[in-house]
């Protein structure tokens, strides 16, 4: 496991030390769970962003039938690609 080290003002040690009781109890433990958080929120914002691409591409007509299929493959695709299945 790597070891980071980080520094923090000390109004935002305060916040830290309010907002991670009762449901944490070490810093560290806050600190890893807050990135592992916020490395999720990036993972979802780029899959929307790429799940955007492909609205209206279809150069033909399609059924709502046909659509859903097709939401549902670049949906699996997307978690797969990111290890989320």
């Amino acid at each position: 496991m790597e070891s980071i080290t980080i520094k923090v003002n000390d109004e935002m040690a305060a916040e830290i030390e309010k907002a991670m009781h009762p449901n944490y109890t070490t810093k560290t433990e806050f600190i890893r769970d807050a990135l592992r958080l916020k490395l999720e929120e990036i993972k979802k914002t780029e899959s929307w962003k790429e799940l955007h691409q492909f609205l209206g591409k279809s150069k033909r007509k399609t059924t709502d039938e046909e659509l859903h299929q097709a939401r549902e493959e670049v949906f699996q695709k997307m978690m797969k690609e990111r290890g989320l299945d």
